[in-house]
């Protein structure tokens, strides 16, 4: 059997699913707090043929953890994160972090995200803050303050080494190992009248995706022409025949 055939289809695969992530991170690339996704391939060796056959993985998605550029707003509920910190909200399944620090106050006085989910503390619990108490200062480590008085602390937490992010709605994550409470704000903390952007780069994006078309169309003529030899040879053995 020729192994190039299924050789190039496996590079298809693994090139459909990158399609599917620069697209989404192109379309994401003015979402607020967005994490851009890659994807890591392996090498997949199988020894059944004579010699040993390289296929290409469907690849194992990862989100990306570099900063995205900060813009002044000045909106005192407008939050940025800086370092390796990330907001936390209540979600539907429990804790849910982000970098998307556009924060407002709802009808009851719970500060909450954007899409109306609440903001936690550093231990976990949901901040209220009385609209009408006067401007709202937010130092570098959370401490929320109206005048002159401490009225909480939103909670900056930090993503164990090693730990998968899974994506819940546009900009949060949820990792498989439980987040840890930042307390040194020496290398990280929170800065106010900030947003941060995507951190997806727009035009090395649109590189990728013009790259991998073309590496796309050079599998599909790999398996065209795979195929019309197969077809060939296939004829040859009927006249011999």
């Amino acid at each position: 059997m020729q192994t190039s055939f299924p050789v190039a289809l496996s590079a298809q695969l693994s090139m459909e699913k990158r399609l599917e992530t620069i697209a989404n991170n192109i379309a994401n690339s003015r979402t607020a707090g967005f994490r851009a996704e890659e994807v890591k391939f392996e090498q997949l060796i199988s020894r059944t043929a004579a010699e040993p056959v390289s296929f290409a993985s469907e690849g194992e998605t990862y989100l990306s953890t570099r900063s995205g550029e900060l813009t002044l707003t000045g909106n005192p509920l407008d939050l940025a994160a800086s370092g390796e910190g990330y907001f936390a909200f209540q979600g539907p399944n429990g804790p849910v972090y982000t970098r998307d620090g556009r924060m407002r106050i709802n009808a009851d006085g719970g500060l909450e995200t954007m899409n109306g989910y609440a903001v936690l503390d550093v231990g976990g619990a949901p901040l209220e803050i009385n609209a009408n108490a006067g401007p709202i200062g937010v130092a570098r480590d959370g401490m929320i303050t109206q005048n002159g008085q401490q009225i909480g602390a939103v909670g900056l937490f930090a993503m164990p080494a090693g730990a998968s992010l899974a994506r819940f709605e546009n900009s949060g994550v949820i990792p498989d190992q439980a987040a840890q409470p930042v307390l040194d704000f020496q290398n990280a903390g929170i800065v106010q009248g900030f947003v941060e952007g995507s951190n997806v780069n727009p035009v090395m994006e649109i590189s990728r995706l013009i790259a991998l078309q073309r590496a796309f169309d050079s599998a599909s003529n790999l398996v065209q022409g795979s195929e019309r030899s197969l077809d060939e040879a296939v004829k040859s053995l009927g006249t011999m025949s």
